[in-house]
């Protein structure tokens, strides 16, 4: 370890050493909005009883007032006895942190144990130049420490000598050149503009996301809406009844009134992804991929090259349309971390880049990769096959049941609804896809969009070999290939084709004997 680094780093930290530390009073704010945000996200299942007691609530402003001003009351004190007791101590190559009120928590983590570094930086935290520093490690899909408010140069001061710590122990185990530097300018990668944004907002699921949440309130949202119309004095019972309208103008006020809704939640949908991703930033720091991005909260992700498990090229039916990718760096279990993509410790994703941007990031990374080249070899037709045949089974089937009871209209839709499967069955038949080279392994899937993964062999953990009754009688298998970031399969291929690749795998993984972290 560089001396000079080190004095400089214990300098900068030498006030926050060896003794258990207070938070700095604005971190009363973020405890207030992180209590605010936890009670939110559990509020959408009580909007039904609001909907349906709105209007007696309205004709009592005081208790509005009263109940208002003691939620208010009650979220500043539950911030403030947070606070008081939060306390953190960083002493000898360890972080540790007591927190809780009635359920107390300590946290003591060892440097050693630190995967990876993260900030955040609110748009109140600004003001003060704090952070928050997030802590993972490779056992937990959370943080598994948090120091809530840290001044800026202490935190960037304490995450040098955490990596400098691990750079350390590294080296000493694989006995590299001594003169190896130990800090790499930052090279800019990719930077995503406004209008790269926008498209990814407008290609995102947010929209669907946004719909299916609504779902339940559609009843009470449309009678809500139905009944501000009809303050207006427009009679919509009279109108729609009316015959002084021609059809294709009935039409035409639904198709406007779509577009409309749609076209604001897609706005919805465009804001967000401007808020999650503004002035994104992908750095390079020798083998270090930080990512910055985030314009009321600042983010900051570092992921070590060697943690690199597997790239995604991810596009739905919009991004294939405009040539874009969301391109993945996935590491540790970020499987279980896909809500929220913006902030998951186990990955970095580069919204809405081009094909040829995805390849020079791709390759900056693995530069043997052959994602955009390599030809893919189709699974076994009998998966679409067996898929055909359960969905025959359950919609048809069940049509047959249900017309011998006489309902002869829903056995229709039954049917019409197997019919409208088929082609979705044949395009998920078509979209799955493997191949692998001497260090790769690639799969394709999707069914409207599509999704290429690509992992090197030596990172795979475990292998697993599956047939059916059905499988087995045409010889066929399924493999899967368990990695730190979760698992993968591939269905339906020939049992020769899965035992050389299994075969494979497991040879290069024992000759190999490479570090999958």
């Amino acid at each position: 370890m560089n001396n000079k680094q080190t004095s400089s780093i214990d300098t900068a930290t030498e006030e926050y050493r060896d003794k258990w530390l207070k938070l700095s009073p604005v971190a009363i704010i973020y405890f207030a909005i992180q209590f605010i945000k936890n009670t939110a996200s559990n509020f959408v299942y009580l909007i039904p009883a609001f909907v349906i007691g709105y209007q007696k609530l309205a004709d009592n402003i005081v208790s509005i007032i009263v109940g208002v001003a003691g939620v208010l009351a009650f979220i500043a004190i539950s911030a403030l006895v947070k606070f008081y007791f939060y306390q953190y101590r960083i002493t000898g190559q360890r972080a540790q942190i007591h927190s809780g009120v009635f359920q107390k928590k300590h946290i003591d983590l060892p440097f050693e144990r630190i995967q990876n570094i993260r900030f955040e930086q609110p748009i109140y935290y600004r003001l003060t130049d704090h952070v928050c520093m997030l802590l993972d490690t490779a056992g937990s899909s959370k943080a598994e420490a948090k120091i809530i408010a840290l001044p800026k140069p202490v935190a960037e001061a304490l995450k040098q000598e955490i990596l400098l710590f691990k750079d350390h122990k590294t080296n000493t185990e694989d006995h590299p050149d001594p003169e190896q530097k130990q800090e790499e300018r930052e090279t800019v990668l990719n930077t995503r503009s406004v209008r790269d944004l926008v498209i990814h907002g407008l290609a995102s699921n947010r929209i669907w996301i946004v719909l299916g949440a609504l779902a339940p309130f559609f009843n009470s949202i449309s009678e809500q809406v139905i009944e501000g119309i009809e303050s207006f004095g427009v009679d919509l019972e009279a109108l729609m009844s009316s015959t002084q309208y021609a059809m294709w103008q009935y039409i035409l006020v639904i198709a406007s009134a779509t577009f409309i809704i749609v076209a604001f939640l897609a706005l919805i949908s465009v804001i967000g992804s401007v808020i999650t991703f503004y002035d994104f930033r992908l750095t390079r720091s020798g083998d270090r991929y930080i990512r910055r991005n985030g314009l009321f909260t600042r983010h900051e992700v570092a992921m070590r090259l060697r943690r690199l498990q597997m790239i995604v090229y991810q596009q739905n039916w919009l991004d294939r349309l405009l040539q874009r990718v969301n391109l993945k760096f996935e590491q540790l279990n970020s499987s279980v971390e896909r809500h929220n993509a913006s902030t998951a410790s186990g990955k970095i994703m580069v919204p809405s880049v081009t094909l040829s941007e995805a390849g020079e990031l791709a390759g900056n990374a693995w530069p043997e990769h052959q994602m955009g080249s390599i030809k893919f070899h189709p699974i076994s037709k009998r998966l679409m096959v067996r898929n055909a045949l359960v969905s025959f089974w359950l919609l048809v089937g069940s049509a047959l049941v249900i017309s011998y009871f006489g309902h002869y209209q829903l056995s229709a839709a039954l049917v019409a609804l197997f019919l409208a499967s088929l082609p979705l069955i044949s395009l998920r038949w078509k979209r799955w896809g493997y191949a692998s080279d001497d260090q790769f392994i690639y799969i394709r899937k999707g069914l409207i969009g599509v999704n290429y993964r690509c992992f090197p062999i030596h990172k795979v953990q475990q292998t697993s070999f599956y047939q059916s009754w059905f499988m087995r009688r045409f010889k066929l298998c399924s493999v899967g290939f368990v990695l730190a970031c979760g698992g993968q399969s591939v269905p339906f291929i020939k049992e020769t084709t899965g035992d050389a690749l299994i075969d494979e795998t497991l040879h290069q993984v024992e000759s190999l004997k490479k570090s999958w972290m």
